[in-house]
């Protein structure tokens, strides 16, 4: 409003004709426009950015290691139905629900492959023994 307003009274020092005033009300409202559309530029970088809750944390993991057979536990996001587990080439790979993915590398021999795994209250149990 005091932009207009102190655009009225340049308008009316710099001519006797409301051209001017034309012209100066249409670019106020132009800078009015591009601040506008600047802000809501910001407002929605802001919001792209990444909920706490959603933030990647540091995962964590037991192995339980004995002669012929090691124990993994780990959380793993579920629903039990988009677990999946595989073990080649003793890397140990592990797919849960919301796009998680996890490989670990484990000291296995070559006669170790997965015996068992179960899934409950989002934690993963694999039981890995010599085969």
């Amino acid at each position: 409003m005091m932009l207009v307003g102190g655009m009225y009274v340049l308008a009316s020092r710099g001519g006797q004709d409301g051209a001017s005033f034309i012209l100066i009300t249409i670019a106020a409202g132009l800078v009015v426009y591009w601040v506008w559309e600047l802000r809501k530029i910001s407002r929605s970088e802001d919001q792209k950015t990444v909920p706490r809750e959603v933030e990647q944390k540091d995962w964590v993991y037991d192995l339980i290691k004995s002669n012929d057979e090691m124990v993994f536990v780990a959380e793993v996001p579920g629903p039990e139905d988009k677990i999946n587990v595989r073990l080649a080439a003793g890397i140990l790979r592990i797919k849960g629900g919301q796009n998680f993915s996890k490989d670990v590398q484990l000291d296995l021999t070559t006669e170790m492959g997965i015996s068992d795994y179960k899934y409950r209250n989002g934690v993963l149990t694999i039981k890995i023994q010599k085969v």
